[in-house]
């Protein structure tokens, strides 16, 4: 019986592990369609980038270029939708925070990179920093219902 238990246990435990990683997978697809194609990016001539840290963000916060739905969709937006990373990646790859956080942030630099060299976007210092709030916003949400 005892046998038995630990055996479904490992199975639900299996199970959970890979639901997450499918999910995830799909969820890292959706956001890499997301980030080069949808909402009306298209193909710049000049590589776009922003090296310096917080500039990006802080000219979304200055009062006279204010505009509440730029700032939901740049601010709020790069933290939101990179919260799943911070849940799912752990389950998936049973990992501890360090080896969650690397893995997370090579995944990131990824997708920045990628938008630099097709040229579908920027590679922006400061969207690695909201990404990153978003994933650690998330890792907590994780440890809250793991605990």
């Amino acid at each position: 019986m005892f046998i038995e238990r630990s055996m479904r246990d490992m199975l639900k435990k299996f199970l959970k592990q890979r639901y997450a990683l499918i999910i995830l997978v799909f969820y890292f697809l959706l956001l890499s369609y997301w980030m080069l194609f949808a909402f009306g990016r298209h193909g710049y001539s000049d590589y776009m980038y922003n090296l310096d840290p917080f500039s990006t963000i802080t000219l979304y916060l200055q009062f006279e270029y204010f505009n509440f739905k730029t700032w939901v969709i740049n601010l709020l937006g790069n933290i939101g939708v990179f919260i799943p990373f911070g849940i799912l990646l752990p389950v998936a790859f049973k990992s501890k925070f360090l080896k969650t956080m690397l893995i997370f942030e090579l995944g990131l630099l990824t997708l920045e990179l990628l938008q630099l060299v097709t040229k579908r976007g920027s590679f922006d210092v400061d969207d690695l920093i909201l990404n990153t709030f978003g994933f650690l916003i998330g890792y907590g949400i994780y440890l809250k219902l793991v605990k």
